[in-house]
């Protein structure tokens, strides 16, 4: 179901969205998992247990209510892997 798509999450780095990645790269295989928070330090904390050199997990800085920099990122301005989404 999951297999080889792009998956973007928001609020990647809170409890429910870390469970999601966690659950996600356990049971399917994503092409990648966008991690879409507000917090650089528990992107940072989180990338210990994810980091992308190991897996398809990328992290990205953004808020959700900020209309712009969701703009920027799905135009693929910040990531040319969010060209799938």
């Amino acid at each position: 179901m999951l297999k080889n798509k792009v998956i973007l999450i928001t609020g990647g780095t809170g409890s429910f969205g870390k469970k999601c990645v966690e659950v996600i790269l356990k049971h399917h295989s994503p092409k990648k998992i966008i991690v879409f928070s507000r917090d650089k330090l528990n992107q940072f904390d989180m990338a210990q247990l994810f980091p992308t050199e190991t897996y398809p997990v990328r992290y990205f800085i953004g808020d959700v209510r900020d209309r712009e920099r969701l703009k920027w990122a799905f135009q693929g301005k910040v990531a040319p892997w969010f060209k799938r989404l």
